[in-house]
């Protein structure tokens, strides 16, 4: 059984409270992904995802220059590298996420996505039915 150690993409761009949505945006086009860690010194204090910047950024006056902090979920939830694919398909179900931040020692390691679980695990069936399950309407 898989280890999110061995599918979890582990050179994974960040930034920090002192930066702004605009660099967010910038790092998500770069890295075309969908989600960027908030660190401070390798510590996960938030995360950002691209319909946060749509959703709650774009809305403001002037979104480039809003503050991370202002936009950045605190409360995330994580896994570790030994979690095993199955659990952190389950763990995205039940909260409803499509991106697992991996922590080990309570620092950033990586991150797994759905379609990590689906493509390197061989589990398409669990990060389908997972999908679905955060797709549904509460």
């Amino acid at each position: 059984m898989p280890y999110l150690r061995d599918i979890m993409t582990t050179n994974v761009d960040y930034v920090t409270p002192l930066d702004n949505v605009y660099e967010v945006a910038v790092k998500m086009k770069n890295d075309d992904v969908g989600i960027i860690p908030v660190c401070e010194d390798g510590t996960l204090l938030g995360v950002i995802t691209d319909r946060d910047l749509v959703v709650d950024g774009i809305a403001e006056k002037h979104p480039g220059s809003t503050k991370v902090t202002d936009l950045m979920h605190a409360n995330v939830v994580t896994a570790n590298p030994d979690t095993t694919d199955n659990e952190a398909a389950a763990l995205m179900a039940q909260h409803q996420i499509r991106r697992l931040p991996v922590l080990e020692n309570g620092k950033l390691v990586g991150i797994v996505s759905l379609g990590d679980l689906a493509v390197t695990s061989g589990f398409g069936d669990e990060a389908g039915d997972a999908l679905e399950d955060i797709s549904k309407d509460n």
